[in-house]
């Protein structure tokens, strides 16, 4: 009896939330190599107040934002936004078979593994970098652009595609399987609906995300608002620089809204 009531107490005196020494350590050391690094990048308070004087001057010169070049300004944004729909349009259905290649609940390793190295070769680079890589190839303009947007459509379509069709439940499928459906029935009648609303969330965000890039790509050549923005820079019309910062929320914010939209029509 002394022995069975003893260990009761004994399991109670132990500490439920035990010290992780290993977690603590990787802590400490993460926290000792940040300093680390700022001290090899310089990273002075003295830098960061300069910084922001040096901001507000900067600020300065953009207030008041220039009312004019309506003209260049609205040809920019309307390139910008053509570039975004035509990359999210071509990149939504090429990237609709690749996730479909690379579900691994649907398709023999031998088919998904090379797939996934082809999404995973899409996700490696930044759309500016490939669009840099475009420019060389097609020159400047909004085919560079269009080229850049669809790869990045491709390695984030494609990725999330694959992933919701391996979350799906497979007693839909086996069922549709079970009436002697071909292959392309089962996908229609079993798999569709399982991710018809994610796949249109998934391809909204997409839009979102080649909106904000297409102005990223046009910096370095692409086209679109980005162009137009990088000229202000370079001729020192910081006015008219603020005027497009400010059209370019603007525009994505009225996406973003849109976007919300389309997502709750199909909810």
């Amino acid at each position: 009896m002394s022995t069975a009531a003893s260990q009761p107490v004994a399991a109670t005196r132990q500490n439920p939330f035990p010290v992780n020494w290993g977690a603590r350590l990787g802590w400490v050391a993460l926290v000792a190599y940040s300093f680390y690094a700022a001290s090899l990048f310089e990273l002075t308070w003295e830098r960061f107040v300069v910084g922001l004087d040096n901001g507000a001057k900067f600020i300065g010169r953009m207030l008041p934002p220039l009312l004019g070049k309506w003209d260049l300004l609205s040809k920019g944004l309307l390139e910008s936004l053509e570039i975004s729909i035509i990359a999210t349009v071509i990149g939504v259905a090429v990237a609709m078979p690749i996730g479909l290649l690379a579900a691994r609940n649907l398709m023999p390793a031998w088919v998904t593994w090379p797939t996934r190295g082809l999404i995973a070769m899409c996700r490696s680079f930044h759309p500016v970098i490939v669009a840099i890589l475009f420019v060389k190839a097609v020159g400047f303009g909004a085919l560079a652009g269009i080229m850049a947007l669809i790869v990045a459509s491709i390695g984030f379509i494609a990725k999330l595609f694959a992933e919701a069709i391996e979350e799906i439940s497979l007693k839909q499928v086996e069922a549709v399987r079970a009436t002697g459906a071909g292959f392309g029935n089962v996908l229609i009648m079993a798999v569709q609906p399982q991710v018809l609303a994610r796949f249109i969330g998934f391809s909204t965000y997409q839009l979102d995300s080649n909106l904000r890039n297409s102005t990223m790509v046009g910096i370095v050549g692409g086209g679109g608002i980005g162009s137009t923005l990088f000229t202000a820079f370079q001729r020192f019309d910081y006015d008219f620089v603020l005027t497009i910062l400010i059209c370019i929320i603007s525009m994505i914010m009225i996406g973003e809204i849109v976007s919300g939209w389309v997502r709750k029509a199909f909810q």
